[in-house]
């Protein structure tokens, strides 16, 4: 399975100029813990919720003074919509992240992939799970 059978093509964009207060509100709009920085040709970095907490929350800053482009993530680990989703899982991995940007063949954002995303093709493909998962629930019926 590729990576862009599974990723989320509704992707939201904070500027670099943004102050962490408009990324912290975005975030809570969209119930999403991390934003890419810049633009689908431009990716800057990207702001994850933990960035708002240790960098600013953290340090007692004021988050309607701060910047985005002062507290982003870089650099910034991606995949293509063409990886394979077992790629993608590594990548995750091997970075300790959850979540990828994905871009297109010409470098362009168009998505993101979540662990989560993985996670549920993951339970959604796998027969013997899904037959683990069904069995334990028949065992826990009163």
């Amino acid at each position: 399975m590729r990576v862009a059978e599974l990723m989320t093509r509704e992707v939201e964009f904070i500027a670099p100029e943004a102050p962490v207060s408009a990324a912290a509100e975005l975030m809570g709009e969209l119930d999403v813990g991390a934003l890419p920085v810049g633009g689908p040709a431009d990716l800057r970095g990207i702001v994850t919720d933990r960035d708002l907490l240790y960098r600013v929350v953290a340090r007692g800053l004021d988050a309607g003074q701060v910047r985005v482009a002062d507290v982003l993530s870089t650099p910034v680990i991606t995949c293509r919509e063409e990886d394979g989703v077992n790629a993608a899982l590594d990548l995750m991995a091997s970075n300790h992240l959850r979540r990828l940007p994905v871009l297109d063949a010409a470098g362009r954002v168009t998505g993101w992939i979540t662990l989560a995303d993985l996670a549920r093709a993951m339970l959604l493909g796998s027969a013997p799970l899904q037959a683990a998962l069904a069995e334990l629930t028949e065992t826990q019926r009163p």
